[in-house]
């Protein structure tokens, strides 16, 4: 059975705590991100992890990409006993959720991200538009390609084709959670970028909570080059 209430550990009650010293500061950053993206619709959602209410916003900086938002129905996640609520940012991944391609682990972490806010509240945020750390399908699988003909790491090879590392922004993830009143949550991912760009926005990640699932013997590499050159907080893979 699910919960609603968090403990919070000594550490995370500080860090709500601050959330008055920057009240100014942070309803500023809001009223700027806001502006990003725009809510379209909300519906009920039933899928394979529980209910969800279903919420799309249009992002006014990327038109016409579309998030969407997956929140769990049975907690409230803005009640006063649910201060930090679970939450995920995930990417989209057409090749890993859609074909089960197992080069990524993309797939089995949306689905242990749907399976745990469905247990303890929360929501999830989907952003479109990044595939392959948002250098888009074609170049994803260019990407691949240099991989497998070159022995280039995920890194290289997106460096190769002429882009970041890693190219993902998450300013529309941060106007979702200003736009539903969320400013503090834990968060599911194993990327300390991730981590420090939502908090560029005035929003406090009061934990980080690991989401270590999806490793096989196809993406051993990827998961040594995401740990090693991508600061990824990560175990070694053993070999199979």
């Amino acid at each position: 059975m699910g919960i609603c209430s968090i403990n919070l550990f000594n550490g995370e009650k500080k860090e709500l705590n601050k959330q008055h010293e920057h009240v100014k500061n942070v309803y500023s950053v809001r009223t700027i991100d806001q502006q990003q993206v725009r809510f379209e619709v909300e519906t009920m959602m039933p899928t394979i992890h529980g209910i969800f209410r279903t919420r799309v916003y249009l992002d006014l900086a990327e038109t016409p990409i579309q998030h969407i938002v997956m929140i769990s129905t049975f907690c409230d996640y803005r009640s006063s006993s649910n201060l930090a609520p679970y939450v995920r940012i995930h990417s989209e991944c057409l090749t890993g959720e859609i074909f089960g391609s197992l080069k990524c682990d993309c797939g089995p972490q949306l689905n242990a991200a749907l399976d745990k806010i469905n247990e303890v509240g929360g929501l999830l945020s989907y952003l479109r538009g990044h595939e392959g750390r948002s250098i888009g399908l074609v170049n994803k699988l260019r990407a691949y390609k240099l991989q497998d003909k070159s022995g280039f790491d995920t890194v290289d090879a997106n460096v190769a084709l002429g882009f970041p590392a890693d190219n993902r922004k998450y300013y529309a993830a941060a106007a979702i959670l200003n736009d539903l009143g969320i400013v503090s949550f834990r968060l599911l991912t194993n990327n300390p970028d991730k981590v420090s760009q939502l908090e560029q926005y005035g929003i406090i990640v009061v934990e980080r909570i690991p989401l270590i699932v999806g490793e096989n013997q196809f993406n051993k590499f990827y998961f040594d080059t995401k740990r090693d050159r991508m600061n990824h907080i990560l175990p070694k893979v053993k070999s199979t």
